[in-house]
């Protein structure tokens, strides 16, 4: 009942009224600060504005601080949605109530009240998606303990099927219920007047799974409460098992993006990948008639090479002969 109750404050109070009053006040006080600070006019102010571009009026407004704060406030209103919702089954009322209204106050605050952020491209929220799958999984385990451990949800079941002699609840409050010998009551603890009843008491009656004061473990825990708890763990493990099976299940059947989207990114990415290899193949192609073109060049300079040293050696042989003749007609005119 408490936590109901300070849930109910945090999401009555705070979320729906303190931080829509924030979110539009604190702007409009900053505005008004900077006005005074200026120390112009309303006409001068006036004149200003009218000489100024749309871009250069923008600048006078407040910086943009990122998103992070944004996503804190719906990080923060998550958790207390989804971890306690077992223990104030309104909060998620309450928040959607407080978004429908905040929705139209970030607007007006995005639009008149900050400069225009800087546009960047982003694929997904980032690290903050897996902050909310994180709390969701936490929140499955906080509420299968919640609903576990502050019920009696447990207790009546294992009561019904294990204890009850006729199947039924009949006799379910009596057997949670423990004796005590009020003279077993320690030194100074004992009742100021034993006979307020009109009759003297020797037993009563506690909420707790205890041994009675006569058996051979007196006020021990008794085996009624090791089988509670036992039930009361097991429920946790399927209740969480099971929420999570069905996760899968809702993400299986749900996609995050539509199918007729994927089929486009696919054609796009199939359409992408030919042009790639269109594009490879000219320049293979190029290569290939650069590499050939060159070759022929090397083929006919080769063939020039072998021409003049052709040439060459014919000439010289021409003048080897040239020079044996004459060296004979001198040995036989010297003779």
């Amino acid at each position: 009942m408490e936590l109901c109750i300070q849930l109910s404050i945090t999401m009555l109070g705070k979320q729906l009224i303190q931080n829509n009053l924030f979110e539009i006040g604190i702007p409009k006080l900053k505005k008004v600060i900077r006005f005074i600070r200026s120390k112009q006019g309303a006409f001068q102010e006036e004149e200003r504005q009218k000489k100024l571009q749309r871009y250069e009026t923008d600048h006078f407004l407040e910086p943009f601080a990122g998103l992070t704060p944004e996503y804190m406030e719906m990080i923060i209103q998550f958790g207390f949605v989804t971890l306690f919702v077992a223990s104030f089954p309104l909060a998620p009322l309450f928040a959607l109530l407080n978004n429908i209204i905040e929705i139209r106050l970030d607007a007006k605050k995005f639009v008149t009240e900050l400069r225009r952020p800087v546009a960047a491209r982003a694929k997904d929220i980032g690290i903050w998606y897996n902050i909310l799958k994180g709390v969701a999984k936490v929140a499955v385990i906080i509420n299968a303990f919640v609903i576990s451990f502050t019920s009696d949800f447990i207790p009546r079941m294992v009561y019904q099927y294990m204890y009850s002699p006729d199947g039924s609840m009949h006799g379910f409050v009596n057997h949670t219920l423990s004796y005590f010998n009020v003279s077993h009551f320690q030194e100074g603890k004992e009742t100021l007047d034993p006979l307020h009843l009109g009759y003297p008491v020797e037993i009563c009656r506690y909420k707790d799974y205890r041994e009675p004061p006569w058996s051979a473990t007196p006020y021990e825990i008794s085996k009624e409460f090791w089988t509670v708890l036992a039930v009361r763990l097991a429920f946790v493990i399927v209740f969480q098992n099971i929420v999570m099976l069905m996760s899968d299940i809702v993400d299986w059947l749900i996609p995050d993006i539509p199918k007729d989207i994927s089929l486009q990114i696919h054609k796009e990415k199939i359409l992408l990948v030919d042009h790639f290899m269109k594009e490879e193949q000219r320049k293979i192609h190029i290569l290939e008639s650069r590499v050939s073109t060159g070759s022929k060049e090397v083929f006919s300079r080769s063939n020039n090479n072998i021409t003049t040293i052709t040439h060459s050696c014919s000439q010289l042989h021409t003048k080897c002969t040239k020079a044996s003749n004459a060296s004979n007609d001198v040995f036989i005119v010297q003779s």
